[in-house]
């Protein structure tokens, strides 16, 4: 009889089956109490290494710390059909990741986030590469990251140092996209060279809960000037791009936004800060083939050229994982 040979749909739909099939009860690491590594599980579902590859794309629970992936046993074992003892039970440390709830499992595919451009460019390669996976739900850093913890969304835009660590006692995990420069959008004609002068110009701004809201206000107080005076008399708008519209069309003569936007419609700039931006998710949503194929597409050379390319992107760590240990309590006396 002749043989045949399994494309990579094929091939990874029956790996899932033959795991699903063939769990291994007995070859768990004695003694485990943290996360499982990637040959770890190969040799619980008596695969290949190069399988598990496979198997996250078809939904293995798995959590991405730093540079490698790491498995609990009371998740993997459950998703392949089998029912651990009580001698098998793995139970994953203080440090790591939390096993995935029934709620993170069933996110709606969305992300919210305030139209940044590599957030735009991200969403447009992950469904140009594995077919639509994720939406855009208009949100500023702080609507975001309520839409988060709400479970509204399976991911947040997040920007600044301050990045959380964990949300309603879930350990969260930063994706990073780019470092971006932030500071002010001017139309043709206006020069702006201390923020002092800003008093005699239409200000586009952004509301409290936008995280450059608080660069901005943090500059102008630098400077002895009332954040709250000058923004009682410009307009809020609810994201970069309506902020460099409403300068482009003449609404407004300075607005705050990034290079990026600004360079998009010939705007000057004058920058007033560099950050972080990248997304947020819960770290028991680091399996998810969602979450798998956003870090795909972050981490690929072409989009880290492409990103970097607009203005006002550093896209070199594009990709990185920042995962934070919880700290220990300190002692008291």
């Amino acid at each position: 009889m002749g043989g045949c040979i399994l494309g990579p749909i094929e091939a990874a739909s029956s790996a899932v089956k033959r795991a699903r099939a063939s769990v291994d009860l007995e070859r768990l690491p004695a003694g485990a109490t943290s996360l499982l590594t990637t040959r770890d599980v190969a040799r619980l579902l008596r695969v290949h290494p190069k399988h598990v590859y496979r198997l996250l794309r078809r939904g293995l629970p798995g959590h991405r710390v730093g540079g490698e992936w790491r498995f609990s046993a009371e998740e993997v074992l459950p998703w392949s059909g089998a029912r651990p003892s009580a001698a098998t039970k793995v139970a994953p440390t203080g440090g790591d990741a939390p096993p995935a709830s029934s709620s993170t499992a069933h996110r709606p595919a969305l992300l919210a986030a305030n139209g940044d451009l590599a957030i735009e460019l991200i969403l447009a390669r992950m469904a140009e590469t594995q077919g639509p996976s994720l939406g855009l739900l208009p949100s500023d850093r702080a609507s975001g990251l309520e839409r988060l913890r709400c479970g509204q969304v399976i991911a947040a835009g997040f920007h600044g140092p301050d990045v959380p660590i964990t949300i309603d006692g879930q350990r969260l995990v930063f994706i990073h996209l780019v470092d971006r420069q932030v500071g002010l959008a001017m139309r043709a004609g206006i020069r702006v060279r201390s923020l002092r002068q800003l008093r005699r110009w239409r200000i586009a701004s952004r509301p409290e809960t936008a995280g450059v809201r608080s660069h901005f206000d943090e500059e102008l107080r630098r400077v002895g000037v009332d954040p709250r005076a000058l923004h009682a008399a410009a307009r809020l708008l609810p994201s970069h791009c309506e902020v460099v519209c409403a300068v482009a069309r003449g609404d407004a003569d300075v607005g705050i936004a990034s290079r990026a936007w600004a360079n998009r419609v010939g705007l000057g700039f004058l920058p007033l800060c560099e950050e972080t931006y990248g997304v947020l998710v819960e770290a028991a949503m680091l399996g998810d083939p969602r979450i798998v194929g956003l870090c795909e597409v972050a981490q690929s050379s072409s989009f880290r050229r492409d990103v970097g390319g607009i203005a006002g992107y550093d896209a070199r760590d594009a990709g990185t994982i920042r995962y934070r240990a919880a700290e220990p309590p300190s002692a008291t006396h």
